[in-house]
């Protein structure tokens, strides 16, 4: 008696690779991949060896702001909602070319830096500050720069802010220079 032994036909898988890699090749090609959303900001230069490049800055040309665990804005330890952040940081760093000393004048405070190019805002967050009105907050202080070097391209170049030359840039961003320290508190 004969045993009848069935054989399964077989697929031949060759192929399988070759679709598996045009498929792997169709999805790299058409799938966006989003890109992560921050802040652009310009780092400063490394520090060499052996040097002490800690700035001097006056208590006149430092604007500090301070955004404690409950989400509250304080401007030289004065509190300050979100939407006034942006005119209070305008007001500190455009001057109008006043290089005169508020104190000298009977003000009992600084509300502007000696010119725009020694203006820095301290930015100091708690440990628990919500990372989204922290970026509100560096919002609001970024649109005061850009309002201020808009004006100063369309005031004094006679330019629109987005048709400036890259001379015409640089002596804009020289004007209104972005001088931010940030650190956290514990």
């Amino acid at each position: 008696m004969k045993t009848s032994r069935h054989v399964a036909p077989q697929v031949n898988a060759g192929s399988m690779a070759d679709i598996a890699f045009l498929l792997l090749i169709f999805f790299l090609v058409t799938t966006t991949i989003s890109m992560d959303s921050g802040l652009s900001r310009k780092l400063p230069p490394h520090c060499p060896p052996n040097t002490d490049c800690n700035a001097d800055i006056k208590e006149r040309n430092l604007l500090r702001i301070m955004i404690n665990a409950n989400n509250e804005i304080l401007v030289n330890e004065k509190l300050v909602a979100i939407q006034d952040l942006k005119q209070v940081a305008t007001n500190f760093i455009d001057n109008n070319g006043a290089n005169t000393c508020d104190y000298c004048h009977g003000k009992s405070e600084n509300t502007s830096s000696e010119t725009p190019q020694k203006a820095v805002i301290s930015l100091q967050t708690a440990a628990k500050t919500n990372y989204e009105f922290y970026i509100e907050v560096q919002d609001e202080i970024t649109k005061a720069y850009y309002d201020l070097r808009q004006t100063y391209a369309r005031e004094i170049l006679k330019k629109p802010s987005n048709n400036l030359s890259e001379k015409d840039l640089k002596e804009v961003k020289a004007a209104y220079p972005f001088f931010l320290s940030e650190a956290q508190t514990e």
